[in-house]
């Protein structure tokens, strides 16, 4: 994958920058979405790596009311057009599930980029606004998987669906027990996300006939996942390197 790419995702909450020069990830960058300012330097400083190079933009998104700003500021930054995974990008990998057009863009993506190191079946645990759990076959192409709330959007929906209980900034808990209704609240969620996560992975690996490997993504991956002997890995910029593979494949496959 020997590119020159500047690569955005428009997530729920955030959007996410990288740089892939000559194929390799040198910046990355996220941002809140509310943060105009802060997007726009993020933008200037990726675009920096590409100075003197053939070089395009690509983005996938899963917030289409954000997109359009989004494009605005990058056309201003960086002069080009965004070519998005989906609309003028070819998904990397075969879409199986009943409704492909309705199947979330990153989802497959995250998948399609584990595929690409694995090589074989493998599941996406995506920790994010929302919690994704997507599997792939041998073959690499994606089956679908399950969607939860995330752990944010838990603790928030006990706060504001209750009485007493209070507002709780999302971390792994610090105790054994909870011994606090904090901490209570805390084990409730973190342990619901991992307990679900693998309820979900055995059922795969019962109609897989093997055990897939698990990877992790998202801004809550790794106080989710770190040194839990059932991930093979935390990799924390695998979307970025979906909609690098599907924008290398695109191009290969189309012959520009």
């Amino acid at each position: 994958m020997d590119i020159n790419v500047l690569v955005v995702n428009v997530g729920n909450s955030r959007i996410a920058v990288g740089a892939f020069v000559a194929g390799t990830l040198e910046y990355v960058s996220r941002v809140p979405i509310a943060e105009r300012d802060t997007f726009e330097q993020s933008l200037k400083e990726a675009w920096k790596r590409f100075e003197g190079m053939s070089s395009e933009v690509a983005g996938a998104s899963v917030n289409p009311l954000v997109m359009e700003g989004v494009e605005h500021t990058i056309k201003k930054i960086t002069g080009k057009s965004v070519a998005w995974v989906g609309r003028e990008i070819d998904l990397p990998v075969k879409v199986k599930t009943r409704s492909p057009e309705q199947t979330g863009v990153d989802r497959v993506l995250v998948v399609a980029a584990a595929y690409e190191m694995m090589q074989k079946a493998c599941v996406v645990v995506d920790a994010g606004t929302a919690v994704t759990v997507n599997l792939c076959n041998d073959a690499g192409e994606f089956l679908g998987g399950a969607i939860a709330p995330g752990a944010s959007m838990m603790l928030d929906a006990l706060h504001d669906n209750t009485a007493r209980l209070p507002s709780v900034a999302f971390a792994a808990p610090s105790t054994v027990v909870g011994d606090s209704t904090e901490q209570a609240m805390l084990h409730g969620v973190f342990h619901g996300i991992r307990g679900m996560v693998k309820e979900l992975v055995e059922q795969y690996a019962t109609d897989l006939g093997n055990w897939p490997e698990i990877i992790a993504t998202g801004g809550d991956a790794e106080t989710l996942f770190k040194d839990w002997e059932l991930i093979h890995a935390v990799s924390p910029d695998l979307l970025l390197y979906g909609i690098a593979l599907a924008y290398s494949n695109h191009h290969i496959k189309h012959g520009t």
